[in-house]
């Protein structure tokens, strides 16, 4: 009876992640679109193993300007929404590549001249992708 019990409490843990990354990603995304980034890019990393995360979002601005506004738009609809930030963030700098990684979901936001050129949603052709439009 105890096993059955802690098998119960394992799905239920896992069903509350699933609805949190979904939020978290449902939070990006809305992030995203309020400042009209482009070709917004959900990708399903969950059931490869040895992933560092389950999903990657990817999309892009036109500019340095238009590609930090959109990470710091999705900074805050998370943090509304989810009330987290992210554990690591990258690429403020320059603006080329921007990168917020909430652990369980990473999102890269390029200029789009860098985006074609390293082309990551190649690299993860094989997995569930999905287009987000508002």
């Amino acid at each position: 009876m105890h096993e059955k019990n802690q098998i119960s409490r394992m799905i239920k843990k896992t069903k509350e992640k699933d609805k949190m990354i979904l939020l978290l990603v449902e939070a990006i995304a809305r992030g995203i679109q309020e400042k009209k980034g482009e070709e917004i890019l959900s990708l399903d990393l969950g059931k490869i193993h040895s992933t560092v995360c389950d999903y990657f979002i990817i999309c892009h601005g036109n500019s340095r300007t238009h590609a930090t506004a959109i990470a710091e738009s999705i900074e805050r609809e998370v943090k509304k929404d989810c009330g987290v930030n992210p554990t690591r963030k990258e690429g403020f700098v320059n603006g080329e590549w921007l990168l917020l990684d909430y652990l369980d979901v990473v999102v890269h936001v390029f200029q789009e001249p860098v985006r074609r050129h390293f082309q990551l949603e190649e690299l993860w052709a094989d997995v569930p992708s999905e287009i987000i439009t508002e």
